[in-house]
């Protein structure tokens, strides 16, 4: 029997916004598991550090930096709760209410007003963050962070709820955020650098990378059909894996499990935050119900009976895909630019986003070593280098296991490196920070040679690091040059920067 068009337009109804056939609900289990994951490490990250990078007497304060852009600057342009207080306590009492809910989404919670909680918060930390929160992952997990809003029940806490399911627009939504993510990557190195085309990218990148892990080393060794048959899987995930998830199910499921295996390639190779986890995050829903099924039969059954979406959860999802589609015109636009531009927002709640990495890779590596001095005129040997986590410093000192946790101290260093002295505020003023022996910031490196003692003198040398093959040494290094002057407190180029960039006058007491 023909059905009539009242039930025809009622069964697209549900399975574009409810799809009582349940496909995705063992999905949107898996998904907000990883998802809390990726938001309890981001939130660790920002407990931890916070103080020495953004707090009162960290080395960008927010106080400071809200008082700079506030009288020129709306509440709805830069959404931030730290409007209302921007102290420690504000920051601290932030961070430990996500990091509580982030744990309570990865151990189980599915409700979209948790989700929602999750997205405030963690938005209002970007937005005063400045650059240790410009990370591309930061937007990443916010477009992540808000669609899951939608992809939970709104009435319910409990996970597997068949009378909420995730409505397929908003699954969609998620096909088009991986293939986003992926295929901009691909087209910025296409576009950002000659060894892409040549595929002797990777012949650099493992040693010149960010953050270097214990396996880069022997990575960076191998011959080179090794690398460019590296550089060929890559074009591969990022070029024509993202189209698989836009055309059918079975090349949706092979082209997420390319994606999935490639960050899980890159994990293995190198620290770079959170990044990857939150890309194989974003790419579970890719992977429907009856794929979860299949591998994981323990998943407990949905509770509850189907039931058609009220009208209310109909006309919020059609009205996201609208804004999603409209707000997708800056990305697409910008992905098709010679000009492209990586990791950028087109709206102040960083909805849909532009994204791309490793645009060009470096074939050498610098290092950024600052060192300090207690001696009244040093010589050579007077000088103590600060440590850091994860950043190459002692060339003994193995590299480091931290992904998916985020160094934001080391990675800035990084960043230094690359750049002029004198576009680095914040580091001219952690200089400042090191000779007034600062708690705060301290507590960001991996220890103090002074023992909380302040010394009289902070430099900043240039070097050329280079994977080792001697026993017992992990790099070599070469002098290039020095990087900062040595200064004392009272050297009036310093005062002079950091007062001209709003960071003085300075107190003894910070």
């Amino acid at each position: 029997m023909e059905a009539s068009p009242d039930e025809s337009a009622n069964a697209l109804r549900v399975s574009w916004t409810g799809a009582p056939r349940q496909q995705h609900l063992i999905a949107r289990f898996v998904f907000l598991r990883g998802l809390g994951f990726v938001y309890s490490v981001a939130f660790l990250c920002l407990l931890l550090q916070f103080e020495g990078l953004i707090g009162e007497h960290g080395l960008m304060p927010v106080t400071r930096y809200l008082d700079r852009i506030g009288p020129r600057t709306s509440v709805l342009e830069w959404p931030t709760l730290f409007w209302l207080a921007s102290g420690d306590a504000a920051l601290q009492l932030f961070a430990v209410l996500g990091l509580g809910l982030s744990v309570a989404v990865m151990l189980g919670i599915e409700s979209g007003v948790v989700m929602a909680i999750l997205w405030v918060i963690y938005i209002s930390f970007c937005h005063v963050g400045q650059i240790f929160w410009g990370y591309g992952w930061e937007i990443l997990l916010l477009e992540a962070g808000f669609l899951s809003v939608f992809l939970c029940p709104i009435r319910s806490l409990a996970p597997m709820q068949a009378r909420s399911p995730p409505p397929l627009l908003v699954v969609w939504a998620f096909y088009w955020l991986c293939f986003r993510v992926m295929f901009g990557a691909g087209l910025i190195k296409l576009r950002g650098d000659d060894c892409w085309t040549e595929l002797t990218c990777l012949a650099y990148h493992y040693e010149t990378q960010p953050i270097p892990n214990p396996l880069s080393a022997a990575l960076h060794a191998m011959p080179m059909w090794f690398h460019k048959l590296g550089a060929l899987f890559n074009h591969y995930v990022e070029l024509i894996a993202p189209w698989m998830l836009l055309v059918g199910r079975r090349p949706r499921i092979v082209g997420a499990l390319s994606i999935v295996a490639f960050q899980l390639m890159l994990i293995f190779s190198g620290n770079l935050s959170f990044l990857n986890w939150l890309t194989i995050v974003v790419c579970l829903p890719c992977l429907d119900d009856r794929f979860w099924r299949r591998w994981l039969p323990a998943v407990p059954a949905a509770r509850g009976d189907s039931a058609e979406p009220s009208t209310l959860r109909t006309r919020t999802t059609a009205a996201l895909a609208i804004g999603i589609c409209l707000l997708s015109i800056g990305p697409v636009v910008n992905m098709l630019s010679p000009r492209q531009a990586m990791n950028t927002s087109f709206d102040p709640y960083h909805l849909v986003n532009s994204y791309g990495a490793f645009g060009s890779v470096g074939q050498i590596r610098h290092e950024v070593v600052l060192a300090g001095s207690e001696a009244e005129a040093p010589t050579a040997g007077d000088w103590r280098e600060y440590g850091f986590h994860c950043k190459p410093g002692d060339v003994r000192a193995w590299p480091c296991i931290a992904s998916p946790y985020h160094h934001r101290i080391d990675w800035q260093m990084w960043f230094a490196a690359l750049g002029r002295p004198q576009d680095q505020a914040w580091l001219i003023h952690m200089v400042d920070k090191l000779l007034r022996a600062q708690p705060a910031v301290l507590g960001l490196l991996a220890g103090d040679p002074f023992e909380g003692r302040r010394p009289r003198w902070v430099r900043a040398e240039l070097y050329r690091y280079a994977f080792s093959d001697e026993p017992g040494v992990r790099w070599e290094r070469t002098r290039v040059g020095a990087y900062l002057p040595a200064m004392s407190l009272d050297d009036p180029r310093l005062r002079g920067y950091l007062g001209a960039r709003g960071f003085g006058p300075v107190s003894t007491g910070q």
